[in-house]
C-alpha cells in the first residue's frame, strides 16, 4: 500500500487468483480529459488501456461518483478463498484418492503381496535405511511410492507415501521427532525422480510446441541428479555405507533401466513418443490394480483366515484413507494460507525481482532469469509454479529456452513445503530435524542442474 501498488488489503482476504488488483480510487474530475471523456461515452462506463502481453491492463470503472482503477492481476487466491479451495479442490479429491489406494494397500497387506515385495527388496533397502528391520512392510510401501513418482502417477504416489510414513512411524522411537528412515524417505521422495512427465508434455502440447516431449530427457537427467544428491547428502549425514555391494547393484539396475527406457523412447518418432508417454503410466496403474485384485482372489484363504473378505478388507483400508485425509487437512490448510499471504503481500515479487536483477547483472541470459519464478515458487506451490510455466509458454513461446527451462523446473522438483505439511502432518511429527533444509538444498541443486542441462540441450 505504501508503494502504491495496491489500494486495499481486501484482495489479501477475499481476492481470487487472476482478478484485477485495485490500485487507486479517484474522483472523475481528477483524471486526464481523454480518459474522463472516454469513460463517460462508454456504455458500461468502463475503459481499458495499456493492454500488453503480460495482461497488465489498466481498467477504469466509473461507479457511485468515483472511478476505481485496476491494474495487473492477483498472483494467488486470498486467505478465505484459499481456505475454501483447500478443502473443495485439494483435500476432498485427495481423500478420494487416499480411500481408493489405501483400500488396495490393505488388499496387498492381507493377501501377502506386500510382504513378498518387501522380502525381495530388503537386501537393498536395509542398506539405504539401516534402521528398518529386514522384510519390514514399509519397504513395500516406499517401493510403490517411488514407482508411482517415477511413472508420473501422482494420485497413487501420495497414498502409498502416507502409508509408508505411518509404517515408519510405528518403529520410530521418538514419535514427535522424524527418524533417520523417515528423513531419507522424504528427501528421496521430494527429489522427484520422474520418467514420464505426462502433465508437462500435455501443457506443451496445448501450447503448440513443435515437439511436446523434447523436454522429457532433460527432466529425467535433472531429477535423477537431484535424487542422487539427496541420497548422498542424507547418506553422509546418517553415515550410510556406500560401498555395499547390494546398494551398488541396486543403483546400477536403476541406471540401466533408465538408460534402456531412454534409448527406446529416443528411437520413436514424434507420434510414437506422444503415444508412449500418454499410455505407459495409465497402463501400469491399471496393471497394479488388476494384479492386486487377481492376487487377492487367488489367495482368498488368507482373507478367510483373517475372518474377513476381499471387499470388506478394501472397505477397511478405504476408511483408513479417509481418516488420514482428515488428519492432514489442518496441516495443509495452514501451509497454503501462509503461502497465500506470502504471495499476496508482494514479498515474493520483491525477492523474485531482486534475484532476477542480480542474475542479469552477473551476465546470466535473460531467457534464464525469466524462468526463475517457476523455480522459486515450485517449493511453495505446484499450482502457482504451474501458472508461471503456462504464462512463460504463452509469453515467450512454447519452444523458447525460457519455456523449456520452466518445464524442467516444474518437473524436476517437488512442492517441498506442501510435502512436509502432508507427510509429517499425517503422523503428527513436530520436529522434522534437518529434512526441510536438505530438501531445499536438493531443490537448489535441481535448479542449477536444470539450467546447465537446458542450455546444453537447447
Amino acid at each position: 500500500m505504501f508503494t502504491a501498488n495496491t489500494y486495499t488489503i481486501d484482495s489479501v482476504l477475499n481476492g481470487k487468483k487472476d482478478d484485477p488488483v485495485l490500485v487507486s480510487e479517484k474522483y472523475i474530475e481528477e483524471l486526464p480529459a481523454f480518459i474522463k471523456d472516454s469513460i463517460k461515452k462508454a456504455p458500461d462506463q468502463t475503459m481499458i488501456i495499456n493492454r500488453d502481453t503480460l495482461n497488465a491492463d489498466t481498467t477504469y470503472v466509473y461507479k457511485n461518483k468515483t472511478v476505481k482503477v485496476f491494474s495487473g492481476l492477483q498472483k494467488s487466491d486470498g486467505l478465505l478463498p484459499t481456505c475454501k479451495s483447500t478443502l473443495v479442490d485439494l483435500i476432498l479429491p485427495l481423500i478420494a484418492y487416499l480411500a481408493f489406494f489405501c483400500g488396495l494397500m490393505e488388499l496387498l497387506i492381507i493377501s501377502g503381496a506386500s510382504g513378498k515385495l518387501a522380502k525381495g527388496l530388503s537386501p537393498v533397502f536395509v542398506k539405504v535405511f539401516p534402521s528398518i528391520p529386514k522384510n519390514h512392510p514399509s519397504i513395500s510401501y516406499m517401493t510403490l511410492n517411488f514407482a508411482a513418482n517415477f511413472l508420473g502417477l501422482d494420485s497413487a504416489a501420495t497414498p502409498f507415501g502416507l502409508k509408508a510414513m505411518e509404517s515408519l512411524q510405528e518403529i520410530n522411537p521418538d514419535k514427535d521427532k522424524a527418524s533417520d528412515a523417515q528423513i531419507m524417505f522424504m528427501c528421496l521422495h521430494a527429489s522427484g525422480l520422474t520418467l514420464i512427465a505426462t502433465s508437462i508434455i500435455g501443457y506443451r502440447a496445448a501450447a503448440n510446441a513443435s515437439n511436446p516431449a523434447d523436454v522429457m530427457l532433460p527432466c529425467i537427467i535433472t531429477s535423477f541428479i537431484g535424487t542422487i544428491a539427496a541420497f548422498l547428502i542424507v547418506g553422509i549425514k546418517q553415515k550410510i555405507n556406500f560401498r555395499s555391494a547390494s546398494l551398488l547393484i541396486g543403483l546400477m539396475v536403476l541406471i540401466a533401466a533408465i538408460v534402456g527406457l531412454l534409448m527406446y523412447v529416443n528411437h520413436l518418432d514424434l507420434i510414437g513418443k506422444n503415444y508412449f508417454t500418454s499410455n505407459l503410466s495409465g497402463l501400469i496403474l491399471l496393471a497394479i490394480i488388476a494384479f492386486t485384485l487377481i492376487f487377492s482372489f487367488r489367495h482368498e484363504q488368507k482373507f478367510k483366515d483373517a475372518n474377513t473378505t476381499v471387499f470388506d478388507t478394501f472397505v477397511v483400508g478405504a476408511n483408513n484413507g479417509v481418516k488420514t485425509g482428515v488428519t492432514i487437512f489442518p496441516y495443509v490448510l495452514g501451509m497454503l494460507v501462509a503461502i497465500s499471504l506470502f504471495r499476496n503481500s508482494g514479498l515474493f515479487e520483491i525477492i523474485s525481482d531482486g534475484i532476477g536483477f542480480v542474475f542479469s547483472n552477473l551476465g546470466v541470459s535473460k531467457e534464464i532469469t525469466n524462468a526463475l519464478p517457476v523455480a522459486m515458487l515450485r517449493p511453495f506451490s505446484s499450482a502457482g509454479s504451474r501458472g508461471f510455466l503456462i504464462d512463460s509458454m504463452n509469453t515467450f513461446g512454447a519452444d523458447s529456452l525460457t519455456a523449456r527451462l520452466s518445464s524442467i523446473f516444474q518437473c524436476s522438483a517437488e512442492s517441498t513445503f506442501y510435502v512436509i505439511a502432508v507427510y509429517f502432518g499425517s503422523v503428527n511429527i513436530k520436529n522434522t530435524r534437518y529434512a526441510l533444509g536438505t530438501m531445499l538444498l536438493v531443490d537448489l541443486i535441481c535448479v542449477i542442474t536444470a539450467i546447465f542441462v537446458a542450455t546444453w540441450f537447447f
